[in-house]
């Protein structure tokens, strides 16, 4: 299976999936950052961040999200996201995610075990197989796997993706050449694009009612 042959899940009133990550140490070495601007249409709505370390082969993913919409001044919905994963190679080790999603909260956790990958969400453990991935944004070989698992509801989800093309991409002020990729699911109209060296550049997400969801690198 190719990776350009073939990842933010629907929640709420945006429809994102966020991927994300575990505390650093001092003896971890940061290998990757971004720092994502959130839009509604053209409207500024909050930021989300990624940190990716790394130590004895481990790696430590951070995110955090935070977004609010109001509507005449007045709050109308409000987003928080934390949430952290450990990593060995292209296998999710652990996760540890939690979820405000204008006051409704979900907490996802999970652990590689033996025998596969058991997750929990509420009271319903799931077992998944040994090797999973997650929608892993910063590492794009996530986009060749047939399923992810959803770190905001425990879910394993179907996902198909398809290389959309290569276009010229505005990154911080800069044209930089990108390669499109569309990814959908059930509930799931995503486009993300990535650098000729697979760097994650930037991405846009259909929600509720034909909004557009976008980040853009600050």
């Amino acid at each position: 299976m190719i990776r350009r042959q073939f990842g933010i899940l629907l929640i709420g009133f945006f429809g994102l999936t966020f991927v994300t990550a575990a505390p650093a140490t001092d003896r971890q070495n940061t290998i990757a950052e971004w720092d994502f601007n959130v839009y509604l249409n053209d409207r500024k709505i909050g930021k989300h961040s990624f940190k990716v370390s790394e130590s004895a082969g481990i790696k430590q993913v951070q995110s955090e999200a935070n977004f609010k919409y109001t509507i005449l001044l007045i709050p109308a919905y409000r987003y928080e996201h934390q949430a952290a994963e450990r990593w060995s190679d292209e296998c999710l080790l652990a996760i540890d995610a939690r979820t405000n999603a204008n006051g409704k909260r979900i907490d996802v956790s999970g652990e590689q075990t033996g025998a596969g990958f058991r997750v929990v969400s509420g009271t319903s453990p799931a077992e998944l197989p040994q090797c999973v991935m997650t929608f892993a944004y910063w590492n794009a070989n996530f986009l060749d796997q047939p399923r992810l698992l959803n770190p905001q509801t425990g879910e394993f989800v179907e996902v198909t993706v398809e290389q959309v093309g290569n276009e010229m991409l505005e990154v911080r002020g800069q044209s930089v050449d990108a390669t499109r990729f569309r990814l959908t699911a059930y509930e799931i109209d995503m486009t993300l694009w990535y650098s000729k060296d697979d760097e994650w550049l930037a991405l846009e997400s259909v929600a509720k009612g034909g909004h557009i969801i976008r980040y853009e690198l600050s």
